[in-house]
């Protein structure tokens, strides 16, 4: 059931408007009342939306913990975002998560999860870098992506370009350098994680640094969006969605802040991944052909499974990496659903 309507974090009537005439379109009543539970569901439980320093800001906690994942956040909001044009305050509400990405990026791109103020952490004595904003460091190449994806679609659904001002600039810089850092050609880069803990999929081996990969042009990703470790480091549908973000961010620069030569570089990483995946990320399965696996190596190792949370190979359309008729693809969706 949604809380009673005083106990609602942020109430939007478009939100209610779409909820009251989708309902009367959808004849099964279990499945409208699901739809009318579910939908507003963000909105009722889990933002917190106020003003800071004159902007809007939005920290939005991921449901069942009181910390703020990039990755959760922008795929929560993520269904309103065709409704930005019809209402300001959601709009508004819309524009504060860009600003807190915003924000939580510079305190450290390496981070995937966020504190709604220096709150410590459960996980403070993790072994890498933490710092009290910080709720958990998991670097995955994702937290980076959807905080590009939900700034350049906020921007073409709004037509609003107030929330990417000059720390959004600065966000990207530091996406770039992390980036580039993670493609790791001149040593293992300045990120290293440990936990003390009996669960494999909490901490990494070498050190820190995750298993051995070979630099042929990929980001290292050492954890995946469901936030386990990675077993090869080039997780591949991670990489494809740096790949499309990157381009994204490219047109957002070009467009919005007229630089061309940030643009240019986020351009030409882009088309280094891009050329690498397509040299190093095919395999050949007996039953399904040509496919992507999930991780590789860059020395000839690889993983085929797929994960659960996206960016996975499943999702790769949804990510507006290839078309959903994609031979590769095709064939990759085969194996995944087998």
């Amino acid at each position: 059931m949604r809380p009673p309507a005083g106990k609602r974090k942020f109430v939007s009537e478009a939100v209610e408007e779409t909820i009251a005439g989708v309902s009367e379109q959808i004849a099964d009543i279990e499945l409208a009342w699901l739809f009318a539970n579910c939908f507003p569901n963000t909105l009722d439980t889990t933002v917190s939306f106020r003003t800071i320093n004159g902007n809007a800001d939005t920290f939005v906690i991921t449901g069942d913990i009181e910390a703020m994942w990039l990755r959760d956040s922008s795929a929560q909001v993520w269904p309103y975002l065709p409704l930005a044009r019809k209402e300001k305050k959601l709009q508004q509400l819309l524009a504060g998560v860009i600003h807190r990405h915003n924000a939580c990026i510079l305190i450290d791109p390496y981070a995937n999860a966020f504190n709604d103020g220096p709150k410590g952490s459960t996980w403070k004595n993790d072994i890498t870098d933490m710092k009290p904003e910080l709720h958990e460091r998991k670097w995955e190449i994702d937290s980076l992506c959807y905080p590009i994806r939900l700034a350049y679609h906020y921007w073409k659904a709004a037509n609003d370009r107030a929330p990417l001002d000059a720390a959004w600039r600065e966000a990207i810089l530091l996406t770039l350098k992390t980036f580039r850092e993670q493609q790791r050609k001149t040593g293992q880069g300045p990120y290293r994680f440990q936990r003390r803990t009996e669960v494999q999929t909490d901490t990494l081996a070498g050190g820190g640094y995750g298993r051995p990969a070979k630099p042929v042009g990929l980001i290292c990703s050492m954890f995946r969006p469901s936030d386990d470790s990675t077993v090869f480091p080039y997780l591949v549908p991670s990489n494809f969605f740096a790949v499309v973000s990157l381009r994204q961010a490219a047109e957002l620069l070009t467009q919005i802040h007229h630089d061309q030569e940030t643009a240019t570089q986020c351009r030409a990483l882009a088309d280094e991944v891009e050329s690498a995946l397509r040299e190093y990320a095919v395999v050949i399965h007996a039953k399904f052909g040509r496919i992507l696996p999930y991780e590789i190596d860059g020395y000839g190792n690889y993983y085929c499974i797929d994960d659960g949370n996206v960016p996975s190979l499943l999702s790769l359309p949804y990510i507006d990496v290839v078309g959903p008729g994609d031979p590769l693809y095709l064939n990759t969706r085969g194996f995944v659903l087998s």
